[in-house]
Parts: structure tokens; C-alpha cells; sequence
């Protein structure tokens, strides 16, 4: 954990702290790890020795998932959205170096890619495989991100994170004790659907979070002059270059809401940096 000294959180009365969970592990970290920990375990026991999971073209989930292929003995297949454009970009030529044998969905099917007849056609292409679903958010997911708050030491009232499927946010909140509250940061263009899949993957709803959907910048891996500014200037103040798919939307919010005066002064926000 490290408190950022900051002019802008100070006149706004708050304190800001960052719980590096990026620094887990290089190639698994944060979020991806406590996401993959259970699924793993629960794949070994089954007999699985495949794993297959889907992402876009920018997801940190495929490289993680063919990384923990490569650690722990799995073949690993990654479904991406669209078209194969080639050279690889770094996210997806990582992932192949692991051994991920990728293959491309166009965009309608994708968007129905959790339908039995869709994974029913995966399995007669590749075989037996265990499933993680896009961002490997599932119950097995929700269970490892819940043990995240507990890692805490210090004291704070509110705990920040980036959402893509809104698996992070829903373990970190289920995992919180009574009177703190989790804030989640979408990165899609017209997130507030993500309400509905927290709900699910909570399997009801603990009731102490929200999701801000209006720092998107455009959507899923779009970025803006603006935010490029933020990253650059972020990192001169405080010695940590963010990513720009997840992590530097989910801070650029934390800081706009701040100045305006949306935080209670005297409140203590935890930024969780997953990548």
C-alpha cells in the first residue's frame, strides 16, 4: 500500500491510497491471478488439460490465462472477437509465446458466445476443454477477488476498481466488512449493463457498490489526448505509469469526482491497480 501525496485529493479533504495488486505477478497480476487461482484448482481436479476463455484483442485476461497454461500444465485456447489482424499486437503475440492457440469469432456470434449451440461448435472443433468465461468472471473468480479487502491493513471507506465484466468489483465488494463501500470504474461504452452482471455474479446483491460508466474515453481500449495527458502527468507526480485500457480510466475517475466534490471530505479511497 502507498499513500500518494497529492495537492488535488488534499484540497478536496481525502486521502488517496494505492494497493499495487499489479505487482502479484508479471504476467498474472491482480485481479487476473485471484480470478484464475480457484478456476485452476477446480480445472486440475476435474481433469481438465485444457483450458479455452475469450477476450478481445486488448484483453489482459487471454495473456493471463496462457500464461497460467505455460506455469501450470494446461493447453490453453483463446477465442477472440473479430478478425485476426496481423502482426499479432503485444497482448496477443504474448499470449501465442505461451502457447495459446488462438482463433477468431466475428462479432455477432461472439456476442452470443455463452449460447449452448456456440460452445457446442467449440467442442466439436477443439475437443474437451474447461470453460472460463470472458474475463474469467465467474463464481470461482468472484471467491478469489473477495479476499482481496482483507489484505488491507490500513483503515478506508471506499475501494475503487476498473470494471471490464465485473467480476473484480463483485468479489471485492462480498468480500468487504459492514460500513465501507466499493466504487467500480467501467471501461465500456454503455457499461451500466454491468449492473446486472455484478448482481448475478453475486448471486443477489450486497448492496455496498456502485458503478461510474461515464469515464469510458470512448470505450473498450480507446484512449483520448486527455487521458494521455492524465497517464504522462500522473506518473511525473507519483513514479507510476498506469495502464490506459483499465487502470488510468478507473484513476482519471477517482481524481474527477474529487474535484468536484462528490467525496465527503475526510473520506479515505483505496485505488486497486490491477495491471
Amino acid at each position: 500500500m502507498k499513500e500518494l501525496s497529492d495537492a488535488r485529493m488534499a484540497d478536496a479533504g481525502l486521502r488517496l491510497l494505492v494497493k499495487r495488486d499489479d505487482l502479484i505477478h508479471p504476467e498474472m497480476p491482480g485481479n487476473k491471478w485471484r480470478k484464475l487461482k480457484y478456476n485452476l484448482a477446480f480445472a486440475r481436479s476435474s481433469g481438465a488439460t485444457t483450458l479455452l476463455t475469450f477476450g478481445g484483442a486488448y484483453s489482459n485476461h487471454l495473456g493471463a490465462t496462457a500464461a497460467a497454461g505455460a506455469y501450470f500444465g494446461f493447453g490453453t485456447i483463446g477465442v477472440v472477437r473479430g478478425e485476426e489482424h496481423l502482426p499479432l499486437n503485444p497482448h496477443l503475440r504474448a499470449a501465442v509465446e505461451h502457447g495459446m492457440r488462438l482463433t477468431y469469432m466475428d462479432r455477432k456470434t461472439y456476442r452470443e458466445k455463452t449460447r449452448a449451440t456456440v460452445i457446442d461448435a467449440l467442442h466439436c472443433e477443439f475437443g474437451q476443454f474447461y470453460l472460463l468465461p470472458e474475463g474469467g468472471s465467474n463464481a470461482l473468480a468472484v471467491r478469489g477477488c473477495a479476499e482481496l479487502p482483507a489484505e488491507i491493513e490500513e483503515d478506508f471507506d471506499v475501494i475503487c476498481c476498473a470494471c471490464g465484466t465485473g467480476g473484480t468489483l463483485a468479489g471485492i465488494a462480498a468480500g468487504l466488512p459492514p460500513g465501507r463501500r466499493a466504487l467500480g470504474f467501467s471501461v465500456l461504452k454503455g457499461g451500466q449493463f454491468l449492473d446486472a452482471a455484478v448482481r448475478e455474479l453475486q448471486s443477489g446483491d450486497s448492496g455496498n457498490w456502485r458503478i461510474e460508466t461515464e469515464f469510458h474515453f470512448g470505450g473498450f481500449a480507446k484512449r483520448t489526448a486527455e487521458l494521455d495527458g492524465f497517464i504522462d502527468d500522473f506518473e511525473r507526480q507519483h513514479g507510476i505509469r498506469l495502464e490506459w485500457v483499465y487502470e488510468a480510466k478507473m484513476m482519471y475517475g477517482i481524481f474527477a469526482l474529487a474535484q468536484r466534490g462528490e467525496c465527503k471530505p475526510g473520506t479515505t479511497i483505496v485505488a486497486v491497480i490491477n495491471a
